[in-house]
């Protein structure tokens, strides 16, 4: 039995892809394997996933775990999860899900986050954020209004990785990180508010029991156990959600410390001396994955994510294709290309706005593909620099570490260092951090040491400011706010 204390599994739910690493206690990774996953909009502001695809990903991804490194699953002692936050998973009393989850990028329920504003003034101060429809309180009570049969059903709501959770324990718990991006927990007491829970039709019953990220929360079942060679008596940690579960993954999990996340959306993450709630300037004030601490976002809906789009849009097989033709550019041409409002998908910082709407503005017959390209990595620039902004006193650091599969671009890292006149540091393992970090969670729910687990990553490159941030360009970028909101 001494083998099999060694090993840790990390799972991390993303949008677009799951994915498990085995971890050893020497911190190197053995193993991974992911399974991508797709996201339906069958209405305009909709975005919705299949529970049962998640599940379906995260038995494909541990058996190949167990066909290439048997030993190290069989040596598994703890299991992390890690997950794309926000997500509402409704359930009736037989823990199935009463229809698709709606994700964290779902925009449906606007008017509904007017009215918790209206029946609960206190929300902000209790959850340390404003209501937006990307979390998951305005979705059940868009539920309420428009689906009443199956609200009236809802005898659960968990977060994504917590049905995985539930799946593989047959337990009902969220950690407390994930739980923040409900708005049903009161984030200074780290504890469900019946304030915000009744402002949303609901109540503690249909809540899941809440354990800190780096706690046992539930153990393995037998069946899955014997599937994938695994011992008797495995532990599955708290979690988290997937920032601050990359977070645990790179280290920062000491006041001041940040990150920048260039994925489907975009992050600015900074840990803080206690809670410290700014939700005027919609910064979004969360519980870290680890015991008393807390930390503040920035979210941008559409980072990679507007990459993604204008690499199709402009008939591109591949980004880094359009990636190479943007790098080309002359300096002329770039000062010379259009402006681009990155609200694909509305917005959260500093606008919360679902409505938003992306736009290009400047177009002339002479811009071609490249200059499209470049208007989206800068308008994403931009759309950060904004968040930096509205973190105030909060983002007056000189570096962070980068992550996500858009710093994969040498030339947008760097676009990005000199808009936000930050030093960005490229991590190894950068885009496996959420896995990582739910591995070593796993690791603290069987006993280990925060100070020694969760260690810095080796720095692959560094991007340092080179230039002034076109300040011009954004004055215009910022003016432009009223044509995106119209």
């Amino acid at each position: 039995m001494a083998e099999r204390a060694l090993m840790y599994l990390g799972i991390d739910l993303g949008t677009s892809e799951l994915k498990a690493l085995l971890l050893a206690p020497d911190h190197r990774v053995l193993a991974q394997a992911g399974r991508a996953l797709q996201v339906s909009s069958p209405h305009p502001l909709w975005s919705e996933q299949a529970p049962a695809d998640w599940e379906a990903a995260l038995v494909g991804a541990l058996d190949e775990l167990a066909a290439k490194a048997p030993e190290a699953m069989g040596a598994v002692r703890a299991i992390g999860l890690a997950g794309q936050m926000h997500g509402a998973v409704a359930l009736d009393t037989a823990m199935a899900p009463i229809r698709p989850a709606m994700l964290w990028n779902d925009q449906r329920s606007h008017d509904e986050c007017l009215e918790i504003d209206s029946t609960c003034p206190q929300a902000p101060a209790l959850a340390g954020n404003r209501a937006m429809p990307g979390f998951t309180a305005p979705k059940l009570l868009w539920m309420k209004h428009h689906e009443p049969e199956l609200f009236a059903r809802v005898a659960l709501v968990l977060l994504p990785k917590d049905y995985l959770r539930l799946r593989l324990t047959g337990e009902a718990i969220s950690d407390m990180s994930d739980a923040s991006g409900t708005f049903w927990l009161d984030v200074g007491r780290r504890d469900w508010s019946d304030e915000l829970l009744a402002a949303s039709g609901m109540t503690r019953a249909q809540m899941p029991t809440l354990a800190e990220g780096s706690a046992v929360a539930g153990r393995l079942r037998a069946g899955w156990a014997r599937r994938w060679g695994m011992g008797d008596d495995v532990m599955v940690a708290g979690g988290a959600g997937d920032n601050a579960a990359s977070a645990v993954g790179m280290g920062i999990v000491r006041p001041g410390e940040g990150f920048l996340s260039l994925g489907t959306s975009g992050v600015i993450f900074r840990v803080t001396e206690g809670f410290a709630p700014n939700a005027a300037a919609c910064i979004h004030a969360f519980c870290h994955a680890l015991p008393e601490s807390w930390h503040q976002m920035a979210v941008m809906l559409s980072a990679a994510a507007s990459l993604r789009w204008v690499t199709r849009l402009t008939g591109h097989a591949h980004e880094a294709d359009l990636l190479t033709e943007i790098a080309g550019l002359s300096p002329e041409a770039r000062q010379n290309a259009p402006l681009f409002l990155p609200y694909l998908t509305g917005e959260r910082t500093p606008h919360n706005s679902a409505t938003a709407k992306g736009a290009f503005l400047g177009l002339s017959a002479h811009h071609g593909p490249a200059a499209l390209g470049y208007a989206v990595l800068e308008g994403v620039g931009f759309g950060l620099r904004d968040g930096m902004l509205a973190l105030g006193e909060a983002a007056d650091t000189k570096e962070m570490l980068l992550v996500g599969g858009g710093s994969r671009s040498p030339f947008w890292s760097q676009m990005l260092a000199d808009h936000l006149g930050v030093t960005l540091h490229l991590a190894e393992s950068g885009e496996a951090a959420g896995a990582l970090g739910a591995a070593r969670l796993a690791w603290l729910a069987d006993g280990g040491d925060a100070a020694s687990i969760c260690q810095r990553p080796a720095i692959h490159h560094s991007y340092v400011p080179q230039a002034e941030p076109p300040l011009e360009r954004y004055a215009r970028f910022r003016n432009a706010w009223p044509a995106a909101s119209a």
